[in-house]
């Protein structure tokens, strides 16, 4: 068993992605976590993945971790807190400000409560698509406030780096902001983008290729949870949006007229300007750097991406990211390799003479 930091019971409330993975996690260090669920069929579901246990008298949980819709957030951790007097509580919705001003407003005891926020998902829901590794190496903010001491939520702190994520300190408004900025903006937009290809043709459908499903990746959201994101952050994912708004309405000038003057350069600056703000994503740990991407024809068969990567290996470079591609009509996929700068020539060099195709080498 390995080593743990948190030492307290762990009382989960709320079974659905978020919630069982934590369970699943905690519970590979042996942690004992007791799940709870408005849903019988959605705890026992999670407790049969071996998330937890149900709960049972003489339960005294020192931590509680409630993991349910954002409208119902501060009501269910106002619950808790006045359950286990002794408890810390926390949740994990991905607002912060609403549920600490409607705890204030209903009188609860913030001493003992703190907001945190996982910055991980996936396009599924609810506990079968849970897993235990899915928070290693994501940021999960912690959102602090004045009515509760740093020692009183160091739990908080055990449990985050228990399950292999990066603990952030944020405010509650620093964190909406944010989010609103990388989450609730790319999601409205990846939504309406989306939302387009209900008119396209076939045949433009047909040749989509990967730089539409990354711009829609993320479009297969719940909508009924996403109206509750959004309104609950609305502000700030307006704020943004607003600033969206005004660079497009420019683009679309632009191309209205491209002959007019200053239309091109309009659109090259919006480019230029994506370019400048895509550089600042972090990369691969959340390291602050750029890598090079070379393009592999892999045929459509078995065993050929195994090949490929156990050639990779064997050159000895590091791949810092892959991504697969079919090409459409033809049996054959492209594997898209991230490497650093420094070794992208010599890669393609040593898997050139191994027999493989390079369909592109970019910067």
């Amino acid at each position: 068993m390995s080593t743990r930091r948190l030492t307290e019971q762990v009382r989960i409330v709320g079974s659905g992605l978020l919630g069982t993975s934590i369970g699943l996690g905690l519970r590979e260090h042996g942690v004992d976590v007791i799940l709870d669920d408005v849903s019988p069929s959605s705890v026992q579901l999670a407790i049969d993945y071996g998330a937890g246990r149900p709960p049972a008298a003489g339960d005294a949980p020192g931590l509680v971790i409630v993991c349910v819709p954002p409208d119902v957030t501060a009501t269910v951790v106002a619950t808790e807190l006045a359950a286990y007097p002794d408890a810390l509580v926390t949740d994990v919705a991905s607002v912060k400000s609403a549920p600490l001003q409607q705890l204030r407003e209903l009188g609860a005891d913030l001493s003992r409560y703190i907001g945190t926020h996982p910055m991980a998902g996936r396009e599924r829901g609810g506990p079968i698509a849970a897993r235990a590794d899915l928070f290693i190496g994501r940021p999960w903010v912690i959102a602090g406030h004045d009515d509760i001491t740093y020692k009183r939520a160091a739990p908080i702190e055990d449990m985050i780096l228990d399950l292999g994520a990066v603990p952030i300190e944020m405010t509650a408004e620093e964190h909406d902001q944010s989010v609103a900025l990388v989450s609730h903006v790319p999601q409205v937009v990846a939504s309406m983008m989306a939302a387009r290809l209900i008119d396209g043709t076939s045949g433009a459908i047909g040749l989509a290729g990967q730089g539409l499903r990354d711009v829609t990746r993320i479009a297969a959201g719940d909508p009924s949870l996403w109206v509750q994101i959004l309104g609950a952050n609305a502000g700030p994912t307006a704020d943004v949006l607003k600033k969206l708004r005004t660079d497009l309405d420019a683009v679309i000038d632009a191309l209205d007229d491209p002959e007019a003057s200053g239309a091109r350069r309009i659109i090259a600056e919006a480019i230029a300007a994506g370019n400048t703000g895509v550089a600042r994503v972090p990369g691969k740990h959340g390291q602050d750097r750029r890598y090079s991407q070379l393009v592999v024809m892999v045929a459509d068969k078995p065993g050929q991406l195994a090949q490929l990567l156990t050639d990779i290996g064997e050159v000895g470079v590091n791949m810092e990211d892959l991504r697969l591609e079919h090409s459409p009509g033809a049996q054959i996929g492209l594997a898209e390799i991230s490497v650093l700068p420094e070794v992208e020539q010599r890669l393609v060099d040593e898997l050139e003479l191994r027999g493989w195709k390079i369909a592109g080498a970019f910067a």
